[in-house]
């Protein structure tokens, strides 16, 4: 019988660009946080050898430049083992929406693959095979509230935030990461050149950034001198997601080509979102709500408006691994 296992997505509570780094990618700064929306992967090991891949979706390729027939080749290689392969991919996540669907099947698949193989691969190397794979790959290693660095594969567990609730909304716009990483660069290009305009250092932003999300997440960043003492934390981290200005850097390139992404952030300010953000390059744009009555009626009225959305909540780290393997509470 193949192993299933549950394959979550996740926001990125914020998103800062640095430079250009010597390997052609670039330095980032992100908190990276699963969400209870999932797709669902089946591996099956038997007799043979080979990689199959199959899924209803006509969007997801099928054959060596899917995440997971990567992920499968390598542990296969790591492990000196020969099996055929074969991996089913149920979908419900947004294809190439910023949610790092394709980046979680594959860590799913590795997870599942290690159980039907009995063999079980060291800490180091699931780590090393993520992030030859993809940026996005070792934090679903973590699960919960994620800080990522580098290009995004070095990930580092933070405390988890309480969960909030949510709504994931994915408008019919297809986003090319690579593009909107050239669209950046030529917008900082033209900003060191202006003499008009004046533009920090690539890593004085990554460093402000990094300081800024450690106050919001301490729960130190007060502007405006609310104190702490007397509100729900949850209710708070939200108020001091919103006045510390944690933005993401995407969202100057992406929305000006794409104004119809623009349109369903605002869409989810009017419906009473407390912070709201494109996740990754997107095309997904999430909004995090105080209660779930809000959430769910909000997800309600983009869909009737044809963008397709959905309420959930964030999934912190303990119930992420538990309701990998489908188990709940």
């Amino acid at each position: 019988m193949a192993t299933s296992v549950r394959s979550f997505a996740k926001i990125n509570l914020g998103l800062k660009i640095g430079p250009l780094r010597e390997d052609g990618f670039h330095e980032l700064r992100t908190v990276y946080q699963t969400i209870a929306l999932s797709d669902t992967v089946r591996v099956d090991v038997g007799k043979g050898v080979g990689i199959e891949i199959a899924c209803k979706d006509s969007r997801v390729p099928t054959e060596e430049t899917n995440t997971c027939w990567r992920v499968a080749d390598r542990i296969l290689r790591s492990l000196k083992v020969r099996g055929k392969i074969r991996i089913a991919i149920e979908k419900r996540l947004p294809v190439q929406g910023g949610v790092g669907a394709a980046s979680s099947n594959a860590v799913a698949t590795m997870i599942a693959l290690e159980k039907e193989l009995k063999q079980q691969l060291a800490p180091e190397e699931r780590l090393r095979i993520a992030s030859e794979v993809g940026s996005d790959l070792p934090l679903f290693l973590v699960g919960g509230t994620v800080l990522g660095t580098g290009r995004g594969e070095q990930v580092y567990p933070l405390e988890d935030l309480p969960s909030f609730h949510c709504v994931i909304a994915t408008p019919a716009v297809g986003v090319s990461t690579p593009a909107a990483f050239a669209d950046w660069d030529k917008k900082w290009a033209a900003k060191l050149t202006d003499p008009k305009l004046t533009a920090k250092d690539g890593s004085d932003r990554i460093n402000t950034f990094s300081r800024t999300i450690y106050e919001w997440l301490s729960g130190s960043f007060t502007p405006t001198g609310v104190p702490s003492k007397g509100w729900d934390r949850a209710e708070a981290l939200l108020l001091d997601l919103v006045r510390t200005g944690i933005e993401n850097d995407f969202e100057s390139v992406v929305f000006p080509k794409y104004p119809a992404i623009r349109e369903v952030k605002r869409a989810l300010e009017r419906s009473g979102a407390k912070y709201v953000s494109l996740s990754g390059s997107g095309s997904t744009v999430y909004g995090l709500f105080a209660d779930q009555e809000s959430a769910a009626k909000a997800a309600e009225k983009l869909t009737a408006s044809g963008v397709p959305a959905q309420a959930t909540v964030t999934l912190p780290r303990e119930r992420y691994w538990k309701e990998i393997w489908g188990k709940t509470g």
